[in-house]
């Protein structure tokens, strides 16, 4: 018999992805009325982020855990992760709500390559999520992982279409004049970067690059100096810029720890040089 506390949020998992591909497609149960459908498909990918997240700790903490707990939680992200996302950045890239048309026409993308583009971020959401049922065992501690988590990639992308949400309430809200045309700028600037983020992070996600376990680290592990800085700086952008700082805090972990890396294999390569010298 499966466990049901941990099944049930794993199941909330895929039903809130199977959710944001039907908003997403505005084919939902009823009519979205005063909502952006594509706001609540972003939140919807959060949720199942969420449920992702509390199905381990509740298996573990309820003793519970099982292999097919595991394969159902890869196959749900494959929903919530891996093909919710991808459909979701088609419709926001191509979606009319721009301030400013002649920009947009002069950048939009071709849809075949978004198309594609989509297809690879969910192939890679699927290779990822294999990869990690063959290389963990049941005693992993779960601290690091070995390329971008597939829910971290999937919130990347969620995240631009919560920044466009706060975007629009500026616009909305009587504001300073400079404000308002940040907002007109960062618009289509979201719209043309989404496509090249969605194409990098799929590229990460099947890497070898470590990253580390933000869950885990936060709440289960010992917390120092530098999670204290961290969580510091998180709540001061959020503070500050709002919606916006949502895909800022996704992308500086999405791209943080390759930029590590590169930093340091450079370094090695100087100091080997200065050595040779």
């Amino acid at each position: 018999m499966f466990a049901v506390l941990p099944t049930m949020l794993t199941l909330g998992n895929a039903a809130c992805g199977f959710g944001s591909i039907t908003f997403a497609a505005k084919v939902g149960p009823e009519p979205v009325t005063g909502t952006d459908p594509l706001f609540i498909a972003a939140l919807l990918i959060f949720l199942g982020m969420m449920f992702d997240m509390l199905d381990g700790s509740a298996a573990r903490w309820t003793n519970q855990t099982s292999d097919f707990g595991a394969q159902l939680d890869s196959l749900s992200d494959v929903i919530s992760c891996g093909v919710a996302p991808a459909f979701l950045m088609i419709q926001f890239v191509r979606f009319e709500h721009f301030t400013d048309p002649e920009f947009v026409a002069a950048f939009t993308y071709h849809p075949r390559l978004l198309w594609v583009i989509a297809l690879l971020f969910a192939l890679c959401a699927v290779l990822r999520l294999a990869r990690f049922n063959v290389e963990t065992e049941e005693d992993d501690a779960h601290e690091t992982f070995s390329g971008l988590p597939s829910p971290a990639a999937a919130g990347t992308i969620a995240a631009f279409p919560i920044a466009m949400r706060g975007l629009n309430n500026l616009l909305e809200s009587p504001i300073d004049e400079w404000l308002q045309q940040f907002a007109h700028w960062m618009m289509p600037a979201l719209k043309l970067t989404l496509p090249i983020i969605t194409l990098v992070v799929a590229c990460l996600m099947v890497s070898k690059i470590q990253y580390a376990h933000v869950f885990n680290q936060l709440f289960t592990g010992k917390r120092g100096r530098l999670h204290v800085i961290q969580l510091v700086f998180t709540f001061a952008t959020v503070f500050i810029v709002r919606e916006l700082a949502i895909p800022l805090i996704f992308c500086f972990f999405a791209f943080y720890a390759p930029v590590r890396a590169l930093w340091a294999k450079m370094s090695q390569r100087r100091l080997h040089k200065s050595q040779r010298i």
